[in-house]
Parts: structure tokens; C-alpha cells; sequence
């Protein structure tokens, strides 16, 4: 039976108004300005960051409003803030760019996000240590399973895990009883690789710095499913680790976040046609490589920084696959993120100070304590 053209016209009228009444109802619960870490100017993060009011972009049909519920300090945020990282935002500019938000309200023009779901940052740079924020719904990316996953696990999930993810995914082709080799094993991204590993069935040899509490410290490590953990001067030693390595396969796959003779030292010991990858430079020291190791062995020597693999992936089915692994770990007790020590946003001074200190937990913001 045809449908009257007047009676379709009333029908689009009630859709639209149902869509614009929606739609104010949004704008008026979001607030015009919330508290946040600002920064006006780049320097020492103690320095040149305040809690302070700020004002909100404007709401419209693409925007997601959140209220951020928990958000880390790491290394990047600080060398942002100081201005000698290579993204540096306009100022001012809120600090911070890991954290995980719950979606309060969206734009009519919204299509993959509703309200009540968990959302990360999809880029660098957008500033996280903030009570609230309204972002593009292209600038925050759905974490696929929200439902037991704890919200610290969640706050640092598309950093350090996702590097290691990529790093044990995309350089070589790793099958169970393969050996890795890596330096800093204690940072964010060694004890993602340590995991991921350990779940994967890859045999891990991890080295970290020489310290009076090195037998605890190797406990933790062993206890998230490191295979080896030996110090640096143990690492500098080729007959011990010869002697580790000599019923394992060569390893094919290095990590190097410190460089200087550490990283040297793990092109030593990689196989034949191996790959040593390099996503940080802690000591400040260049990379040394022997001749020989390039000529006799055809080392490959690669880079990688998740914010460049994420600006290529925004939307890519790799990246929705490696957060539901992710997450599906997390909630099965098979991974988890490094201890934080929990501050609010109004305690950032003690926060900022934890965060550069040697050895301790790293710092979190949790908005509301009341939440798992």
C-alpha cells in the first residue's frame, strides 16, 4: 500500500525534532569549562604546570563529551610538557596523553559511540589530565571490552601494551619456543613484553640495570613470566649467557630501549638475519654497531614509535584485534600493568615528583577512587 508523501513529511518532521531535542538535551548537561594540568608555556613540568580552570571546545553533532576516569604520567608526557618531544601542541595545552574516559554524552552526528562506553585516546596530544573532555568522535577510540576490566589496566593500555603487542607482532615471524632478547625489562613496555611472551610461549631473556634490590626485583619479573632476568654486567658476560641461551633456539628478535653498550651487547647475541628494534634511548648513548654484525650476520636494525604506527592503523582492523586481545588478557588475569601510586588531580605536585623519582610505582590520576 504507497505511503502518502504528506504523512512521510510529518514523519521526517518528528524524527528531526526527536534528534534535535536529543541533541540540546546533550549540549546542556555538558559544562563550558572544567579543571585540568595546564601548562602555558614548554619547561620543567614542576614548573610550568597549575590546576586550573579551562574552557571546553564547543559541542556539536560530532563530539563525545567524556568524564576522564583515569589517566598516567609517563616519560613522553613530561618530554612533551618540556618541549623536547616530537609532538608539541599549542599552548596552552593540558597535560597528559594516555587515559581512559566514560562517555556522558555524544552529538547527533555520533555513529560508533553511545554513551556508557569506555574510550581511549586514538592520538598524542590531546591532553588527558583533565576532569572532562569533549573531543571529535574520530579522536577516541572504543575499548571493545569494557565489562571486568579494572580502570588502572585500562588508563595505560594503548601505550607501553600496545608497543610491545606491535614489537612482538610485526618484526619477525615468532613461534612458540623462539627466544627474545631485551634491555629495560623493567619499564612499562618490558613487562608487557614479558607477558605477551610468556602467554605466546616465547622464551624471554631480560636484562635490567644492576641494583642492591636485583633478587626482588627478578621475582617480580619472573613471577609476570620472565624466563631469564639477568643485570647488565651479567649481560656484558658471553659464556654466561651462552650457557642461558644453549638449549634455545638463536634469538631472532631483539628490544632495545636504553642503547650504548647494552644495545650492542644484544646485537652480539642475536641470530643470523636477526632484528634488534629500538624504541627508546634511556641512556642518552648512541648505538655501536660492529661491522661484522652487519656483514657476516645481515642484522637488521629497525625503529618503532606507537604514535607513528597508530596515524597509520587509526582505523585499521589490526588495531581493534590487538585491544580485544589486550583486554581479554586483562580480564582472564593473564596480563596486567605496572603498580601506580594514585594521586588526584589536585595532588599533582606530589604526582609530578613520583613520577621522576628512581624505582617507584608509576603515577595515576584516578578522577573517582570509587570505580574498578
Amino acid at each position: 500500500m504507497a505511503v502518502s508523501s504528506r504523512f512521510i513529511k510529518y514523519g521526517m518532521q518528528h524524527i528531526k525534532t526527536y534528534i534535535w531535542r536529543t541533541y540540546c538535551s546533550a549540549v546542556a548537561n555538558v559544562p563550558r569549562s572544567c579543571r585540568g594540568l595546564v601548562y602555558t608555556e614548554y619547561g620543567d613540568p614542576a614548573k610550568v604546570i597549575s590546576l586550573q580552570d579551562f574552557e571546553l571546545p564547543e559541542f556539536d553533532e560530532q563530539s563525545v563529551f567524556l568524564e576522564m576516569l583515569a589517566t598516567p604520567i609517563n616519560p613522553a608526557d613530561l618530554n612533551m610538557v618540556q618541549g623536547t618531544y616530537p609532538i608539541k601542541p599549542c599552548l596552552p595545552a593540558v597535560g597528559g596523553n594516555e587515559g581512559v574516559g566514560e562517555v556522558l554524552a555524544v552529538g547527533s552526528g555520533v555513529k560508533n559511540i553511545n554513551i556508557g562506553d569506555w574510550v581511549l585516546m586514538a592520538s598524542a596530544g590531546l591532553g588527558c589530565w583533565t576532569e572532562k573532555k569533549v573531543l571529535n568522535e574520530k579522536d577516541v577510540l572504543k575499548i571493545p571490552v569494557k565489562e571486568g576490566l579494572p580502570v588502572e589496566v585500562a588508563a595505560m593500555l594503548s601505550v607501553n601494551p600496545c608497543t610491545a603487542y606491535r614489537m612482538l607482532k610485526d618484526f619477525e615471524y615468532l613461534h612458540p619456543g623462539d627466544v627474545i632478547l631485551q634491555n629495560g625489562a623493567n619499564s612499562g613496555v618490558g613487562q608487557a613484553v614479558i607477558q605477551l611472551s610468556a602467554n605466546w610461549g616465547i622464551t624471554s631473556l631480560n636484562v635490567v640495570r644492576d641494583r642492591d634490590n636485583f633478587e626482588e626485583l627478578k621475582e617480580n619479573l619472573t613471577s609476570l613470566g620472565a624466563t631469564y632476568v639477568v643485570t647488565e654486567d651479567e649481560f656484558q658476560n658471553a659464556n654466561k649467557i651462552k650457557e642461558i641461551l644453549k638449549d634455545h633456539k638463536p634469538p631472532r628478535l631483539a628490544f632495545n630501549c636504553v642503547g650504548g653498550k647494552s644495545s650492542t651487547q644484544l646485537i652480539r647475541y642475536l641470530s643470523e638475519k636477526g632484528t634488534m628494534v629500538t624504541y627508546g634511548g634511556m641512556s642518552r648513548k648512541p648505538i655501536t654497531v660492529p661491522t661484522s654484525a652487519f656483514i657476516f650476520k645481515d642484522i637488521q636494525l629497525r625503529g618503532f614509535w606507537m604514535t607513528k604506527w597508530n596515524e597509520y592503523n587509526l582505523n585499521s582492523p589490526e588495531r581493534t584485534m590487538m585491544l580485544e586481545d589486550l583486554c581479554e588478557m586483562a580480564k582472564c588475569g593473564d596480563f596486567t600493568t605496572p603498580d601506580c601510586e594514585t594521586f588526584q588531580l589536585n595532588d599533582y605536585e606530589n604526582a609530578l615528583l613520583n613520577s621522576v623519582s628512581s624505582f617507584t610505582k608509576k603515577s595515576l590520576f584516578l578522577m573517582n577512587s570509587g570505580r574498578s
